[in-house]
């Protein structure tokens, strides 16, 4: 019986090769695992960029949702708490701007935030705590203006409540946005919430 069984199995290979079908061994090789899991960057340098200027967060997109990554600041020391949020801001929108380390982009991080965009102070007649943008909140891109309202909402340039007073250039209306959890989940298609307010006009 045991010499039957092994005489039938070349003539079982012999049947599945002319079917089609190729014969394999087990276990089966699907290839390498994946090397990188979407989105996960290894730890931060934190001593290295404290000497390049004050730790802050950005939000870039990646994926579906916006992800806080770890950037530097630079703010001359000494600096006026006014002049200070705005150097804050600034830096921050640089960096929103500069196109992610080769690092976050294989981890499928990107910024939808225009080049060349400036933060000046309030007006005479603006919040103290309010910033106006040389391009109106309402022009950029839902997923620029969501990436610009959760980084500046949660930094040093504003009140820390996770809203920010933002408008545009000269005396054009001014407006609080919030950064929430819908916004951060679903940036394109959720804006950042917002509501008037008083200010010059």
């Amino acid at each position: 019986m045991t010499v039957r069984r092994l005489l039938a199995l070349p003539l079982l290979g012999a049947l599945l090769t002319g079917c089609g079908i190729r014969a394999t061994e087990v276990p089966t090789d699907f290839g390498p695992a994946p090397s990188r899991v979407p989105c996960s960057l290894a730890g931060p340098d934190l001593p290295a960029q404290s000497s390049r200027g004050v730790p802050v967060q950005v939000f870039l997109l990646c994926g579906a949702s916006l992800v806080a990554v770890d950037r530097a600041v630079r703010v001359p020391e000494g600096t006026a708490d006014a002049r200070r949020r705005v150097i804050v801001a600034q830096g921050l929108l640089d960096q929103l701007a500069a196109s992610p380390s080769a690092a976050e982009r294989a981890a499928g991080y990107t910024t939808y935030v225009p080049g060349g965009m400036s933060v000046s102070a309030p007006g005479p007649e603006d919040p103290e705590e309010s910033l106006r943008l040389s391009t109106a909140p309402g022009r950029l891109s839902p997923y620029a203006l969501a990436q610009l309202v959760c980084t500046l909402s949660d930094s040093a340039a504003t009140e820390g409540d996770g809203s920010v007073i933002l408008g545009g250039p000269g005396r054009s209306g001014l407006r609080r946005y919030e950064c929430t959890d819908d916004v951060r989940g679903r940036p394109g298609s959720a804006r950042p919430p917002s509501s008037a307010v008083a200010g010059a006009e």
